[in-house]
């Protein structure tokens, strides 16, 4: 079942954010550490108006709560908004001075930002649930696109979204990373 995070979600969302965002993720925390960069994610996950937050993020879960899966998404068009809590205490708290990524996301677009499954739960669907949920969230917000990221490297992830009707727009560089910038155009 898919549904609205909660605050109490934190732990497994921000084990979930990590696992979606790899070596990126160790990156925002400037550790190494597992459990420092989970944290740093579960204090976002718990704040309002960041792009980590609660409020922007879907959970799916089994039949005991558990979370298994998640997808974590926004108004492209507040991205900056949105990142300067975050920004603000990398700099402060993790030693990131002057740190600024580049854009990931377009202004016209509902952005699916991480979507994660935990390994045990892969393979039975519950990403395409996940991203088909995301669509839906863009279009009952009143958004026309819906764009994402997914590294050039990543050709699983890559056939995944083609097969839901997603098209490659461009390339980007994200913080020193290549990746394919893609979109799905909603038919109303």
């Amino acid at each position: 079942m898919i549904r609205k995070a909660k605050t109490e979600d934190a732990k497994p969302v921000a084990k979930l954010i990590i696992q979606a965002m790899g070596e990126l993720a160790y990156k925002f925390s400037n550790k190494s550490n597992q459990e420092a960069t989970i944290k740093l994610f579960e204090h976002f996950f718990k704040e309002k108006n960041n792009q980590y937050s609660y409020e922007n993020t879907l959970v799916y879960v089994d039949e005991n709560e558990n979370v298994i899966g998640i997808l974590n998404a926004y108004d492209g068009g507040k991205l900056e908004e949105l990142r300067a809590n975050f920004l603000s205490y990398l700099s402060i708290h993790n030693g990131l001075i002057n740190f600024n990524p580049e854009p990931e996301t377009e202004a016209d677009e509902f952005y699916l930002d991480t979507i994660s499954v935990n390994p045990l739960t892969q393979g039975k669907g519950i990403g395409k649930k996940l991203i088909d949920a995301g669509i839906k969230w863009a279009s009952e917000l009143g958004h026309k696109k819906v764009g994402l990221l997914v590294e050039i490297k990543n050709q699983k992830a890559l056939q995944v979204y083609i097969s839901k009707g997603f098209i490659i727009q461009n390339e980007k560089i994200f913080i020193g990373e290549r990746y394919h910038h893609m979109s799905y155009t909603i038919v109303l």
